[in-house]
């Protein structure tokens, strides 16, 4: 498929998605979002791909806020009709393991997108914010409850009300990134980071991701007997046998 504003395509294991609208600081769209959404049922389709990456062309931006010019024109029947929600759900829930790897500004909108990846990875020069609030308006794709589970309710609600941002070094102290690399070793942390889970069994990755996404929306009696039903199912799979017999040969 031909896409207009991103880039798509295979790395090994890996199914990149790169924002490819540096005229327009990588700002996302409507057609953005839309080939975005598309790029993620392809790789979701894909049986080769094991991580699904998600960065920006460029060291300046990652993915930035929603172009001005469309906000500009926005109703409250589109903001009920967000594409970006879908998005974000789709790759919340994709059985693939999802990367941000965080190029530079991750603000608003995209920095939305980033929360919705299962790990995220940045560049010394990364900053994150959810600035809606200075627009007079709070965010609308996630970005409040999945910062707030991520980081913390007290430190997430002092990012929205503030419209403040924070740079790498602090967003890693905070539990927001996994690790903070110089921009030139962005992709080799990544590559690093998939083979780690490449070697996993995959029903294993599918079901810690769905444990982990689920729980926290329940109390923790339901939360540890839904880890229970995992942990039993995987112990009469294949990929337990197989992952089992490979640790013990080693």
């Amino acid at each position: 498929m031909i896409y207009e504003n991103i880039e798509v395509y295979k790395d090994g294991i890996i199914g990149l998605i790169k924002m490819n609208r540096p005229e327009g600081r990588n700002a996302l769209n409507a057609e953005t979002i839309a080939e975005m959404e598309q790029a993620v049922e392809q790789w979701e389709r894909h049986e080769g791909i094991k991580v699904i990456v998600f960065t920006g062309e460029g060291e300046k931006t990652f993915i930035s806020d929603v172009d001005n010019n469309q906000l500009l024109t926005k109703t409250a029947l589109k903001g009920l009709n967000a594409n970006l929600s879908i998005l974000c759900k789709k790759i919340e829930d994709s059985s693939k393991a999802t990367i941000a790897a965080v190029n530079g500004n991750a603000l608003g909108e995209g920095f939305e997108l980033a929360l919705a990846c299962d790990i995220r990875i940045a560049t010394e020069n990364a900053v994150f914010g959810l600035l809606e609030i200075n627009h007079s308006c709070i965010p609308g794709s996630g970005g409040i409850q999945r910062l707030a589970r991520i980081i913390g309710k007290g430190r997430a609600i002092d990012f929205i009300l503030t419209g403040d941002w924070i740079c790498a070094e602090q967003a890693e102290q905070i539990g927001l990134v996994t690790s903070v690399v110089p921009p030139e070793e962005l992709w080799e942390t990544v590559v690093k980071k998939a083979s780690k889970i490449l070697v996993k069994g995959p029903l294993a990755v599918r079901l810690a991701k769905l444990v982990n996404h689920s729980a926290l929306d329940t109390d923790i009696h339901s939360a540890v007997t839904l880890e229970k039903l995992g942990h039993s199912v995987l112990l009469g799979s294949e990929d337990k046998l197989e992952g089992m017999n490979a640790f013990l040969d080693k």
